[in-house]
């Protein structure tokens, strides 16, 4: 998401680069290329103008700091502005004095509701907090069943009274279920139309009037551009929402929503849906996304998709098998798969500073070359994992491997050699050394997951060289604190 937006917001920087100061004459072309990404983004036209003019004034009454260059001034200056618009910080949701808390679910047909519902609830339990869903929609076939299979997938209880019943007293009688069970939060799924009409709205009034929800959220889809702020204002405007959760977001999204909803509703974004998961919905952080925007990375999103996988037991076995150069093909499997669990490989690394300037077609290469490593590795015997000596050392193992994943000896040979030099890398750099750039020479073009590369000093006075023997110095291995997984 927003890549498009991200590289017509570097065409404006580049607009400044080279100048000395910033002046009105000079971020005019850079003005018009942030107003041509936002154009193309799909952004609501009035919050384009608000947001130039803002930008506009800022910049021409800023001092360039000594040391700062104009067009990272001038990315100071629209981060800024994107902090306004989205929100400064996230909004978190509400947590009644008195259980349960009531949240309640609206949209429109196709945007993911009934899905955003169940998300919401298994997020919920990651902060501790229990919750029941109750299915309104008696009118769109099989929404209740999708609610109650959805339910049973995370464990989550689902209440319900069929299709004949009013979805006013569905919601009245969930409420009063949760009350008598302890239950800590309520999750109400409402029907949706294909479009706004007044019998929805009505529906949707009543049953906010007989629950009295503390939270009443819209679920937009971001697809719909510019069009998803002008549905927040008219749903805000006749039930009175509290929030959004904006989903959709993995799609072939251009921004827009992200950048409209909070200004022309003046309501918040509370969580943002990237995938079609259950666990694919995350709190929605407006610094964050102002950095993925400006190609900044999100590198306290992955920590937190990290920290969500990571067992530390296992990473602290991990780690002794790092410093120790037993880390093995099942180790590596093991990281991979867990790599996988929290997302797609373009997308983690998009989330790493300088990262998003990779083209699609080096992260598909990387993705591809993930794919021929796991296929290989799976075709080893349980012996060749744990010990890829025996395939460096028999020929006729390779060729097996080669045969039984579809790929030939060479490529087995080369998944062999980097492995091990990988292993003997991590090890030095687990017990404090750092080898020379020489020994990184694989990391190139091909984006090889392994990183390629020798495992020797490229130059006397690196940690652990012994200038006189030219060797390296025996190390104490130390046990560290921290992540064992690389």
């Amino acid at each position: 998401m927003f890549d498009a937006l991200s590289e017509r917001l570097e065409g404006a920087w580049k607009k400044l680069r080279g100048q000395d100061r910033i002046s009105h004459a000079n971020i005019q072309e850079a003005l018009g290329e942030v107003r041509r990404a936002l154009l193309q983004a799909d952004v609501n036209l009035q919050v384009i103008k608000d947001f130039i003019a803002e930008i506009e004034t800022k910049a021409q009454g800023a001092e360039v700091i000594t040391g700062v260059r104009p067009d990272q001034q001038f990315i100071k200056i629209v981060y800024d502005e994107l902090l306004a618009v989205m929100g400064e910080t996230n909004v978190p949701l509400a947590h009644a004095d008195t259980s349960p808390t009531i949240i309640l679910m609206a949209g429109l047909q196709g945007t993911g509701k009934t899905t955003a519902a169940a998300k919401l609830a298994l997020h919920l339990r990651k902060e501790n907090r229990t919750a029941m869903l109750v299915a309104t929609d008696v009118y769109r076939p099989a929404a209740i069943d999708q609610l109650v299979t959805l339910g049973k997938q995370i464990d989550v209880p689902v209440f319900e009274l069929g299709t004949d019943t009013n979805p006013v007293e569905i919601a009245r009688q969930g409420v009063e279920r949760a009350k008598a069970e302890g239950v800590d939060t309520v999750i109400i799924d409402t029907a949706g139309r294909l479009q706004i009409d007044q019998d929805m709205m009505a529906e949707l009034a009543r049953i906010a009037q007989t629950v009295k929800p503390h939270e009443t959220l819209l679920v937009v889809d971001a697809m719909t551009g510019q069009e998803a702020a002008n549905l927040t204002r008219t749903f805000h405007d006749q039930i009175g929402i509290t929030g959004a959760i904006l989903t959709k977001l993995d799609g072939d999204t251009r921004g827009g929503a992200a950048l409209s909803v909070r200004r022309i509703s003046g309501q918040p974004i509370k969580f943002i849906g990237t995938g079609e998961k259950v666990e694919a919905l995350q709190p929605f952080y407006p610094d964050r996304m102002a950095s993925r925007i400006l190609g900044m990375g999100d590198v306290l999103t992955l920590v937190e998709k990290a920290q969500e996988q990571i067992d530390f037991t296992d990473a602290e076995k991990m780690q002794e098998k790092i410093l120790s150069a037993k880390f093995d093909f099942t180790d590596f499997l093991k990281q991979m798969r867990l790599m996988k669990n929290m997302g797609s490989f373009g997308g983690l690394l998009k989330m790493l500073p300088g990262m998003p300037k990779i083209s699609d077609q080096q992260l598909q290469e990387a993705e591809v070359k993930l794919k021929q490593t796991e296929a290989m590795i799976n075709s080893m015997t349980v012996e060749e994992r744990r010990n890829p000596e025996l395939l460096a050392s028999t020929p006729s193992r390779r060729r097996r491997i080669g045969r039984g994943s579809g790929y030939g000896e060479s490529e087995v040979s080369k998944l062999v050699t980097d492995f091990q030099k990988m292993r003997s890398l991590m090890q030095q750099m687990g017990q404090g050394g750092l080898p020379g750039m020489a020994g990184m020479g694989g990391m190139g073009g091909g984006m090889s997951p392994f990183g390629g590369g020798g495992n020797r000093p490229s130059a006397p006075g690196w940690r652990g060289y012994n200038e006189q023997t030219g060797k390296k110095k025996p190390k104490k291995e130390k046990k560290k604190k921290g992540f064992g997984q690389l």
